[in-house]
């Protein structure tokens, strides 16, 4: 993903349009992520995507008892450390 500051944004407002429409350019000010420019097929996939997600407690209990039972790899097994 391309980065720039606001202040590198105001004055190429044009590039980076134009690179907005190939990637999502994100946009700092005063070192911190602020906003991102994507292109409007882009935020429109996202948001499809969004609404073809499903919450958890709507899943069906055959999916929450076949959750239950899955087994991590032990290669992943350092991960559990992250969750205390």
């Amino acid at each position: 993903m391309t980065k720039t500051t606001a202040v590198e944004f105001q004055r190429n407002f044009g590039a980076y349009q134009h690179q907005a429409q190939r990637e999502p350019v994100e946009i700092t000010r005063h070192g911190r992520r602020e906003l991102v420019l994507m292109s409007a097929d882009h935020y429109d996939w996202l948001i499809a995507a969004a609404r073809r997600t499903a919450r958890t407690a709507d899943a069906s209990g055959v999916v929450i008892e076949a959750v239950g039972r899955a087994e991590m790899d032990p290669e992943h097994a350092h991960l559990d450390d992250l969750m205390s």
